[in-house]
């Protein structure tokens, strides 16, 4: 027994992956304010509103009615349903009730998805800063993450030059998150067409994690990838869920969805291997999202958009950082090079001295860089951001 209480005996995958930064640093807040004192959190990473009363209503009645048994492993065929015909009238991608997957969470979609697709060795191309859990999914499975560096001046987005040049034989996969986290990029229609043309010549699959696709903000405009070409359809899997759009995140509901009928079988095989069904009763909350009323979307998007702009408008009276204006998403990558300090470093002093919590660059793959997440209230984000700019003053 006595090897089994270090690290060396666990396996090599999961010797490789390093634990979620962002979820330290919640818990880390959460510790200071259980010893009483007031933290003021730019860090995490789910709207603060409650989710709508109609869709909790559907899942209490979902409840009462006894929808507490197993479903299909790919989710109840009402929602699978309602998935598919979203994303024909809202995002013109063209998918078969089968092609979707119903998965717990967001997280599980991204990792079945690299699941499905990627052997021992394979490559898999994701452009820098990317969301933390990108890279160790493709270690966990035996996948090597080959990391591109994006840079400010061109948005934080890959180019399809950048693309074709960083393909080896041993590429995959390439992972795209449009609208981003942590830079809330948008990918135009024109940079997907581009990519999707390397993609679709060198026969690459592209999982496009589109989880922020409803919080879009100034003339931007959401385009899938998949919606691009009948191609590009075949080669893509897309992301999608609820955590963001209906601020259901503790609700565990995300999706898969492609037109390509091997992967779906594979997507829906590995569901029927892991967790079988994401929660049933969720589930119907889920379904609601979907048929009832949308209005909420439109008024947390511009909610947001009131409090993206007034963080603009703090950060560009502090001299020592710069930032690019996110198009999409809550949050602001904020560079922090002339402060001459390495991003874990600056969120421990932030948080401990001046009870501001963000997370470090270094997670995202840029250590010169915070992420500051604006899905909070006003309230919140101007006390926070005042000591952040004391702070900045101080160094």
């Amino acid at each position: 027994m006595g090897n089994w209480q270090n690290m060396d005996s666990l396996s090599k995958r999961v010797q490789a992956v390093t634990p979620s930064v962002t979820l330290a640093v919640t818990n880390q807040a959460k510790a200071l304010i259980a010893q009483g004192e007031e933290v003021y959190g730019l860090a995490g990473g789910e709207p603060e509103m409650d989710t709508p009363n109609h869709i909790k209503a559907a899942a209490i009645t979902a409840l009462q009615d006894g929808k507490t048994k197993y479903t299909p492993a790919a989710g109840i065929p009402e929602l699978r349903e309602a998935i598919a015909k979203k994303l024909l009238t809202e995002n013109q991608i063209e998918v078969e009730t089968k092609g979707v997957c119903v998965t717990s969470g967001g997280k599980q979609a991204c990792f079945n998805a690299i699941l499905a697709v990627v052997e021992e060795g394979d490559e898999v191309i994701i452009p820098s800063p990317y969301w933390v859990s990108y890279p160790e999914m493709v270690r966990l499975a035996g996948g090597v993450p080959v990391m591109i560096e994006t840079s400010a001046a061109n948005g934080w987005k890959i180019t399809a030059e950048q693309f074709e040049e960083a393909m080896t034989p041993a590429t995959k996969m390439i992972i795209l998150n449009s609208p981003g986290n942590p830079t809330g990029t948008i990918y135009t229609e024109d940079e997907l067409k581009a990519i999707g043309e390397i993609a679709s010549y060198e026969d690459i699959i592209i999982m496009s994690d589109e989880i922020y696709e409803k919080l879009v903000y100034g003339d931007k405009k959401h385009v899938s990838i998949a919606s691009i070409s009948e191609e590009l359809s075949q080669l893509s899997v897309v992301v999608g869920g609820f955590s963001k759009a209906y601020s259901m995140t503790g609700w565990r509901l995300g999706y898969t969805a492609t037109a390509n009928a091997a992967i779906a079988q594979a997507l829906s095989k590995i569901q029927g291997h892991t967790t079988s069904n994401a929660t049933t009763f969720a589930q119907y909350g889920a379904l609601a999202a979907l048929e009832g009323p949308q209005d909420f979307i439109e008024d947390m998007r511009q909610e947001y958009d009131v409090r993206r702009q007034f963080v603009a408008g703090r950060l560009k009276s502090i001299s020592n950082i710069s930032f690019v204006e996110p198009e999409g998403a809550f949050y602001y990558f904020v560079d922090c090079t002339d402060m001459g300090l390495k991003s874990q470093n600056l969120c421990d002093k932030l948080l401990n001295r001046y009870k501001v919590a963000m997370v470090p660059g270094i997670a995202f793959g840029h250590d010169a860089s915070v992420r500051l997440s604006y899905c909070t209230t006003l309230d919140v984000l101007a006390e926070g951001l005042s000591r952040f700019e004391e702070f900045c003053d101080s160094h």
